[in-house]
């Protein structure tokens, strides 16, 4: 085996847990959740450390079924602000580096494992995925054991014990830990000390492992609450928030719901949509509580209450995190960007793309081509009919019937138009025509003759006809082919468009489903857009 990126990528692979074996273990109920914290920690000592030794590193945990990925990525943007400051005027320690540790990815693997606001390099990657390997096949050697698969934990606890193995090497000030599912028998709670937890909004998602309602949900959530440590949440259903408060009652830790900031309420942050503003005011709360603990001096004690210091205002404002509604613009077309994988995050994807049309529509009502003396106040209702709007979705894993129905139900609502999109395409998960999965990207943890035989897309797309049959709806067996479907229509409805309408008849797509979707597209506009690049340096 060679020691480069692609060979560090290519045997973790090897660690994905088939669907088979998912299937079984959902099949099996919650018995071996029980087990999970005890054999991590077992896993921690083959590699050589002790939980506590984390501590070291100020962890930060975030657990939440919405916006955690967000809200983390916010709190991240707020401390990397404080690197080195001078000492004298924060009367603390400098901080030199900020860890992030977060899943999944969009693109590349090594995204998950970021130092200052950037995943880490190939080779640092590679050093320390080989690292970690080596360290477990040793701790098989000396108790007698094989060094093949079974030396090593599954894919999410490889990459935990990995990215704790690089922050202690590396030296960081900080490491922000993101959940992976739940919080009470997740990975990343072997963390001791903590010096600040927080939990973003919660909702129904991986019902076979975490329970089937909201307060058994929260219950997992909570786990992550630890004494000693500030512990912050956002409203949430009433029946959730009861939860978490009786654990925080039982662990002995103060916890405080935080509501949306002030200041947060007029800035133009970084993640655009007005549901990362709870996101934000979340991050605010649990950046302020963590620097207070290390020391700094100068910040409010009630940040929820007083201006943002300025740090906080640049970290908001220049935070950057990919297919998290996130807008891309080619020519004729712009792309919408969101993961919507459970129903409450469908309905928020829904109405960021619905505010976005808003903004377009209004747009176009300003243009000097719609105030001519025959423009009217239903202007907008008429080019809202007049326009090009794309869906491009696929939900592999979840209930994506249900998934497609939300979406269309936010949207027509949002809209007041039964009719959100003029054209679907429903994909797989699959990068490209020619080659399939990019080695980042490959996932074998769906029924694969299902993803062969396009059975959920199919699925979808009856779905979507009988909502709205005057759609038009294709079904694509590769997210490249879908993205060539999507290339076809705009340039159709480019002909159709008068010339001096074009600028105001952008095709807006959305994007949305599962975040593997997200990131197989962007990958694909990357890969051709890099080509082109090297095509022009030539």
């Amino acid at each position: 085996m060679g020691r480069d990126y692609s060979d560090a990528v290519a045997a973790l692979n090897t660690l994905q847990s088939n669907f088979a074996i998912l299937d079984a273990i959902r099949k099996s109920g919650q018995a071996l959740n029980l087990q999970a914290i005890p054999e991590m920690i077992e896993w921690c000592h083959k590699t050589g450390y002790e939980p506590a030794e984390f501590d070291r590193l100020n962890p930060i945990h975030i657990a939440g079924t919405k916006g955690k990925g967000s809200t983390s990525a916010f709190i991240s943007s707020i401390l990397s602000q404080y690197i080195s400051r001078d000492e004298q005027q924060t009367g603390a320690p400098k901080l030199q580096k900020i860890g992030l540790y977060t899943s999944p990815h969009l693109r590349f693997v090594r995204e998950r494992i970021q130092v200052n606001g950037q995943p880490i390099s190939e080779e640092v990657f590679a050093k320390y995925f080989f690292s970690t390997w080596d360290r477990l096949e040793a701790a098989a050697r000396a108790a007698g054991l094989p060094t093949d698969k079974s030396a090593k934990p599954i894919y999410f606890r490889f990459l935990t014990l990995m990215a704790l193995h690089t922050y202690m090497s590396e030296g960081i000030d900080t490491a922000v830990m993101e959940c992976g599912v739940g919080g009470e028998y997740d990975s990343t709670n072997i963390l001791v000390k903590p010096t600040v937890t927080g939990i973003s909004s919660l909702g129904i998602d991986h019902t076979a492992v975490l329970g089937e309602t909201i307060e058994e949900i929260a219950w997992h959530k909570a786990g992550i609450m630890k004494p000693g440590a500030a512990a912050f949440t956002v409203p949430q259903p009433e029946q959730a928030l009861a939860v978490i408060r009786k654990r925080a009652e039982e662990k002995g830790v103060e916890l405080k719901v935080v509501d949306r900031h002030p200041e947060v309420e007029t800035m133009k942050l970084g993640l655009a949509a007005d549901f990362q503003k709870i996101n934000a005011s979340l991050a605010v709360a649990v950046a302020a509580a963590h620097l207070r603990k290390l020391g700094f001096t100068d910040i409010p004690e009630d940040i929820q209450n007083s201006p943002l210091p300025a740090e906080f205002r640049r970290g908001l404002e220049q935070v950057q995190w990919g297919g998290r509604c996130e807008i891309r613009k080619e020519e004729q077309i712009s792309w919408h960007l969101d993961g919507g994988h459970t129903l409450e995050s469908i309905d928020l994807s829904g109405k960021w793309f619905a505010s976005e049309i808003q903004k377009s529509l209004r747009g176009s009502a300003s243009s000097p081509a719609s105030s001519s003396p025959s423009s009217s106040s239903s202007a907008p209702a008429a080019a809202s009919q007049a326009r090009t709007r794309i869906l491009l979705f696929n939900q592999q894993k979840r209930d994506a019937d249900a998934l497609a129905r939300a979406l269309h139900t936010t949207l027509a609502e949002a809209l007041g138009d039964e009719r959100p999109f003029t054209h679907a395409v429903f994909c797989s998960n699959i990068t490209f025509a020619q080659g399939g999965y990019k080695a980042d990207l490959v996932s074998i943890n769906t029924n694969s003759s299902e993803v062969t035989d396009l059975t959920v897309q199919n699925q979808m797309a009856q779905t979507w006809s009988a909502l709205d049959p005057e759609t038009n709806v294709v079904v694509r067996p590769t997210i490249e082919e879908a993205i060539a479907w999507v290339r076809e229509v705009a340039a159709g409805a480019s002909k159709d468009t008068a010339q001096q309408e074009k600028e105001n008849q952008e095709v807006m797509v959305l994007v949305t489903g599962s975040v593997h979707l997200v990131g197989g597209v962007l990958e694909v506009l990357e890969t051709e857009k890099e080509a082109k690049q090297k095509s022009d340096a030539k």
